[in-house]
């Protein structure tokens, strides 16, 4: 099996409350620029999601303009299911 991705969830922290991805880290769309040294330190694949793909598609091209190999994995929800499927 291949090493789990980190996910990085950025929707509003209102809405990561309301349901997310276990083991998932919340750092909201307008925070992305403000927290580019966490995210180079993060170890694994990145997946971005959020509600509908939209919000982590602008994650994942700011990212990307940065030098950071990332993924948009769309809705939070497809991820869950993605998560689940590879236990």
């Amino acid at each position: 099996m291949s090493k789990k991705p980190v996910i990085i969830d950025v929707r509003t922290p209102a809405e990561f409350m309301g349901g997310n991805v276990a083991g998932s880290v919340n750092i909201p769309l307008q925070e992305i620029p403000n927290r580019m040294e966490e995210i180079r330190k993060m170890d694994g694949t990145i997946w971005l999601c959020c509600a509908s793909g939209n919000r982590s598609g602008q994650a994942t091209a700011f990212l990307r303009s940065n030098g950071i190999e990332c993924e948009n994995a769309g809705s939070w929800l497809d991820v869950n299911y993605e998560i689940q499927s590879m236990k």
